[in-house]
C-alpha cells in the first residue's frame, strides 16, 4: 500500500527542511527522485540517493530547464512537488516594503505558477502534482500579510490546475503545513505558538507531515484532486481550550 515503486519524482526546495524530508520519504517508498534548489544540494542529494539540479523557481527559464533535465535524467515524471518557498519578515501590510512583497511573491506564488506551467509537458497522465501552501493561507496572523497572500494564491492555482489537468487524470493538490520543527526552523516562537493555538498542543515534525505528501503521491489518492489539506495539529479548527482558559479563566471550560 502506498508504494511509489517505478515512479519518478521531482521535489523543489529540497536542500533541507520539509522538501528534504519529502524526498527522503519518497525514496524510502521506492521512487526515483531528483531534488532541486537554488542552494547547492549536491551533498544532501548524494546522501539520500537522489539526483540534484540547481533551479531558481522565481526564474521561469530556470524552472523550464529543470523540468527538461529531470525528465531526461529519470526517463519520466510521475510526481511533482512544488515546495520551494520563503518565510515572511513579520511586518504589517502598512510597513511592508515593495521589494519584500515582490520577493515573497516571486518565490512563493510565481514559483508554484512556473512549476504548474511547465510540469504538464513532462508529467505522465495519471500523475500527481503537490503544491506546498501554508496554514497562513487559511488562518491569518498579524504581520504575515505578504506571506499569507502568496500562500493563499497557491491554493487558488492548485484548484485551477486541478480543473485544467483533470482530463489527463493528473491530480493537483495543496498541503498547508502549520509550524513544523525543522533544522531550517520555526524555533522557539513556533513551538510556543503551537502549544497555545493547536488542538494537539505541540509543534509538528516532518514525520507528522510527509505522510500526507506520500499519500497524495501514491495511486491510492487517485480520486482526490483540487484539495488544500491542512496539517496543522488542529490550529485551523478554532480557539483551543488553552486560549479560552487564558482569556476567560481556568473554569471557563469544564
Amino acid at each position: 500500500m502506498f508504494s511509489l515503486t517505478d515512479k519518478a519524482a521531482l521535489v523543489s526546495g529540497a536542500a533541507g527542511g520539509i522538501g528534504k524530508a519529502i524526498a527522503e520519504r519518497f525514496i524510502a517508498a521506492g521512487a526515483r527522485v531528483v531534488i532541486t534548489d537554488v542552494a547547492d544540494a549536491r551533498e544532501a542529494a548524494s546522501a539520500m540517493g537522489a539526483g540534484y539540479l540547481p533551479v531558481d523557481v522565481s526564474d521561469e527559464d530556470s524552472v523550464a530547464e529543470g523540468f527538461r533535465e529531470a525528465a531526461s535524467l529519470l526517463g519520466q515524471l510521475d510526481i511533482v512537488v512544488n515546495n520551494a518557498g520563503i518565510g515572511d519578515v513579520g511586518t504589517t501590510i502598512e510597513k511592508t516594503e515593495g521589494e519584500i512583497l515582490e520577493r515573497i511573491t516571486r518565490i512563493n506564488q510565481w514559483g508554484v505558477f512556473h512549476g504548474l506551467k511547465h510540469a504538464p509537458a513532462h508529467i505522465s497522465d495519471g500523475g500527481s502534482i503537490i503544491n506546498t501552501s501554508s496554514l497562513a493561507a487559511l488562518v491569518k496572523m498579524a504581520g504575515s500579510g505578504a506571506y499569507s497572500a502568496s500562500k493563499a494564491a497557491v491554493i487558488s492555482m492548485t484548484r485551477m490546475a486541478a480543473i485544467e489537468l483533470g482530463s489527463r487524470e493528473i491530480r493537483v493538490n495543496a498541503v498547508c503545513p502549520g509550524y513544523i520543527d525543522t533544522a531550517l526552523g520555526s524555533g522557539d516562537e513556533g513551538r510556543r505558538l503551537s502549544e497555545f493555538f493547536t488542538a494537539l498542543g505541540r509543534m509538528g515534525t516532518t514525520e507528522d507531515l510527509v505522510g500526507v505528501y506520500h499519500f497524495l503521491a501514491a495511486d491510492e489518492s487517485r480520486y482526490l484532486t483540487g484539495q488544500a489539506i491542512a496539517v496543522d495539529g488542529g490550529w485551523s479548527c478554532g480557539p483551543t481550550t488553552r486560549i479560552l482558559e487564558t482569556v476567560l479563566g481556568s473554569d471557563s471550560v469544564s
